[in-house]
């Protein structure tokens, strides 16, 4: 009855085709070559802001002229306890998180092909970048455990977090403290590079000035990069055990990415994982939660508090 019903309203709208159908007329059209098409992320303070990944490291020197006008743009600095310096630019937050371009397995068993690539290779995550994987779904969890690709996003340091909004919302926790130190001390510009739709300044962390939103395979890539002054389309992403490595020697072809999917992402995982989906496991029904019709305010809470302008409010309004 149902498909009866959308085959019905489709025709009478119109937009019913099969191999009967006449050509459709329409008063204009586009023509898109497909290899004109780049690679793009957005920041690094405006979600709308899309830049060409061939571009980032010129438009972030550009943004980074502006920021630190009067003092040097490199300023490779100490961090206490590390072998290593940080500079301007250098990615300290690499996320992949719940939002919307993470809700596709394309773009997340890509990110787990890359990171088996960038592994087989001899390639490693800059130690100054904090990594995490907090998708949406707990399907995600179990096509890459299936697939074996979570292993590799492991050893790069993309353990699975936890399911839901993170980053995107400054939930990724505190920079270690020597990094924070060496940022707020030097006035280093930091990035971030998530795959979320929120890059506010202030945002994502309060050390962190630049933030970038990009496919989960570039949260990868630039974790193995660790700086956004890095051309991921020209320069060597890493050195791996048997020389330089570049973006395009680990990037997985779009064949390989379909097949994993058409493998490891079957309906069987969704419908086991979504059964019980209200249920949760014993930590989420151990929960105390209120019950009734109206939910029970607790006064001493320092973090969700009865709005103002509801007290005295009666169900009628004058």
């Amino acid at each position: 009855d149902r498909v009866a019903l959308v085959e019905a309203y489709a025709k009478a709208q119109g937009m019913w085709r099969d191999a009967s159908s006449p050509d459709p007329v329409f008063t204009d059209t586009l023509d898109l070559d497909l290899g004109s098409v780049e690679p793009s992320l957005a920041g690094p303070k405006r979600p709308q802001d899309r830049v060409l990944l061939s571009n980032v490291t010129k438009e972030f020197g550009e943004f980074l002229a502006t920021d630190v006008a009067g003092r040097p743009v490199s300023q490779p600095t100490d961090v206490a306890g590390a072998d290593y310096k940080l500079d301007h630019g250098h990615v300290v937050i690499a996320a992949i998180t719940s939002c919307t371009n993470t809700s596709n397995p394309s773009v997340l068993i890509a990110a787990g092909l890359l990171a088996r690539n960038a592994v087989a290779k001899g390639l490693k995550t800059k130690p100054w970048v904090k990594t995490s994987l907090a998708p949406g779904s707990q399907v995600v969890a179990e096509y890459l455990n299936n697939s074996g690709l979570q292993k590799d996003l492991d050893a790069l340091g993309f353990n699975l977090v936890g399911f839901g909004c993170t980053t995107c919302i400054g939930n990724s926790g505190p920079l270690p403290a020597p990094i924070s130190k060496t940022i707020n001390d030097k006035g280093l510009i930091a990035a971030g590079v998530l795959s979320g739709n929120r890059n506010f300044e202030g945002r994502v962390s309060p050390d962190v000035q630049a933030n970038y939103l990009a496919s989960p395979p570039l949260v990868v890539a630039y974790a193995l990069a660790g700086s956004v002054q890095k051309d991921l389309t020209k320069e060597p992403i890493g050195e791996g055990k048997d020389g330089p490595v570049y973006l395009k020697d680990i990037w997985p072809s779009s064949q390989e990415i379909q097949e994993y999917i058409m493998k490891y992402v079957t309906r069987e995982i969704y419908a086991a994982k979504y059964a019980d989906v209200f249920k949760g496991d014993a930590n989420w029904q151990a929960v105390q939660a209120p019950t009734g019709q109206t939910y029970a305010w607790d006064d001493s809470s320092t973090y969700v508090q009865n709005p103002p302008y509801f007290v005295g409010m009666g169900k009628t309004g004058s």
